[in-house]
């Protein structure tokens, strides 16, 4: 009997280890963005996470900004800087963020209503969908301000974005019309601006965290992913989904934000200094970006993946029917906080008119 436990608990332990093992080895390694200095010396320390790859431009950023701090600092903040999901998903890590476990986010933009509902206002369809609505919004004056107010409330202070390019659909099936896309399963982000717009659509959504697609997608769980191109063909999503169908709905972005109880702890002179560095490396980052889409998108028809367009008339349709979402959303965009040093009416209206949106 003894005998015959002992052969069945070193069958397990070797089960578990085969199964371990490959998921230890497949586990990303940040070795290639390793930093050329020695951190040891620095009075203060921001980790700041991500969920995607660093080859992504908007993603890369946090290592521009750790280099770019240490030299302006003069060594005095570190940024220690985790992509790839190493402290969990958007929600969870958005979590540790408030309670001042970690000190910054790279927060992607359909993730961010989940503290600050004022986020969603850039996942609204056809609002600020291209780079050149990007540019004209970040370059809006108080508009912009207040849109990176919209996790004040919460302890958070948003400072800048960088992008990832324009979202549409990476599916497994080729869709090359709605009636193609309303058979698909589709992945979407935990978020309440993407889920009303499915809705509103009257597609197939299935929510769940960044991490879980790739295994979900390989098995069968969902069919396809709504993102961007970039992001599918750099994290290799493009390796099952072969198919992508151009939308160019809203543009997909990292918002990056920092625990306001951390940053007021900085002396004054290196909070001037934390913010500028922020902001210039994101403005080059942005103008990179647009760049880095076109490149990807080239690379994946090259590897063999497909590209769809839809009809106009299709493509009023998801507007028209998208508008809705604009309607069912504006109180949660519209709202103010006590911290909002404006104080508008209706910014959505305001954003809208920016943008010359019309349904």
């Amino acid at each position: 009997m003894v005998r015959k436990m002992v052969i069945f608990t070193t069958i397990c332990l070797v089960s578990i280890s085969l199964m371990i093992g490959p998921a230890m080895a497949a586990k990303p390694s940040v070795d290639k963005w390793k930093a050329s200095f020695d951190a040891k010396g620095a009075k203060y320390k921001c980790i700041i996470s991500n969920v995607s790859h660093p080859v992504i431009k908007g993603v890369y950023a946090g290592f521009a900004m750790r280099d770019e701090m240490w030299k302006r600092t003069n060594g005095k903040i570190y940024i220690d800087f985790k992509p790839f999901s190493m402290l969990g998903g958007e929600v969870e890590v958005l979590n540790q963020l408030q309670m001042g476990a970690i000190q910054g986010m790279g927060c992607s933009s359909v993730a961010a209503t989940n503290l600050g509902p004022r986020f969603g206002l850039i996942n609204l369809p056809f609002l600020v969908n291209s780079f050149d609505k990007l540019d004209k919004f970040t370059a809006s004056g108080k508009l912009f301000d207040h849109f990176m107010m919209a996790m004040d409330h919460q302890g958070i202070m948003g400072l800048d974005i960088t992008g990832y390019g324009n979202y549409g659909w990476a599916t497994i099936t080729p869709v090359k019309n709605i009636a193609d896309a309303k058979k698909i399963k589709f992945r979407i982000a935990e978020a309440a601006v993407n889920q009303l717009l499915y809705k509103e659509w009257g597609f197939n959504p299935v929510v769940m965290p960044w991490p879980d697609v790739p295994v979900s997608l390989k098995t069968g769980v969902i069919t396809g992913l709504d993102h961007t191109p970039m992001v599918c063909n750099i994290t290799k999503k493009f390796e099952v989904a072969k198919n992508y169908t151009y939308v160019n709905y809203a543009q997909g972005l990292f918002i990056w934000i920092f625990n306001k109880a951390w940053f007021d702890k900085l002396p004054a002179d290196l909070q001037k200094t934390f913010k500028e560095v922020v902001h210039e490396v994101c403005a080059k980052i942005r103008v990179e970006t647009r760049q880095q889409e076109t490149d990807q998108i080239e690379k994946a028809k090259e590897a063999g993946i497909k590209f769809f367009s839809l009809s106009d008339d299709e493509m009023m349709l998801l507007k028209k029917q998208g508008d809705a979402a604009h309607k069912k959303y504006a109180p949660e965009i519209n709202k103010l906080y006590p911290g909002d040093k404006y104080q508008p009416k209706d910014y959505l209206r305001e954003v809208q008119d920016l943008m010359e949106y019309k349904p």
